[in-house]
């Protein structure tokens, strides 16, 4: 195992994930949902407490391992998750209320994100979060980004979309798009962003500018 690969695994490994958070990633992986890692969770927690995170919205409500750990960063927020998987959702309202989430803490969303996103309102979450269909990920990004009070937060885990986008070579849709995104972000004055290479990959964009 490569230094780099030792010090990937003890970030993902030291992560002491509550009983809650286990158990919804341990359902996630039975469906075969792929969720946020440790690592990365564990991050978004922290951006959540730092930004003192009153509202939160979510794109890919999963079974609500990123959702878990969002309010639990942030014990004043209200979450909306928006899923076009209604089972999904099921299992994630399952996941809060086994780990102690206040129903009021929560709003599930079912439907398409390009359906539901252009019905909410502008500048109204302290955090977003951005984990579904990788492949309309610059067109969710830029809705976030409306979403996004000033000086709020946008998050895109899975930035580096199975390790393919350093890679010249891989060259299909998500990639690409994955890709375009990062440089664009990198340059852009209307954003403070931030790639880690922890887990998948996580892109953190602060807006800047309203």
């Amino acid at each position: 195992m490569s230094e780099k690969d030792s010090n990937w695994k003890f970030a993902e490994d030291i992560v002491s994930e509550p009983d809650g958070v286990a158990r919804a990633r341990e359902r996630s992986l039975e469906l075969g949902v792929e969720p946020v890692s440790p690592a990365i969770g564990a991050q978004m927690s922290v951006i959540a407490a730092a930004s003192r995170a009153t509202s939160i919205i979510e794109i890919g409500t999963g079974l609500g391992v990123s959702g878990l750990y969002l309010l639990a960063g942030a014990p004043d927020a209200t979450l909306t998750t928006i899923d076009v998987e209604m089972d999904h959702q099921q299992d994630a309202r399952d996941a809060f209320i086994a780990a102690g989430t206040a129903p009021g803490r929560v709003r599930l969303i079912p439907g398409r994100a390009a359906q539901v996103l252009p019905r909410m309102n502008d500048a109204s979450y302290d955090v977003v979060l951005i984990d579904a269909d990788p492949e309309h990920v610059i067109e969710y990004v830029e809705h976030g980004l409306r979403l996004a009070k000033t000086g709020g937060t946008v998050l895109v885990p899975h930035a580096l979309w199975r390790g393919k986008v350093a890679d010249p070579v891989k060259r299909d849709r998500a990639t690409t798009d994955f890709r375009l995104l990062l440089t664009e972000v990198s340059t852009s004055g209307a954003v403070r962003s931030a790639l880690s290479p922890a887990g998948d990959g996580l892109l953190q964009m602060t807006k800047l500018t309203a």
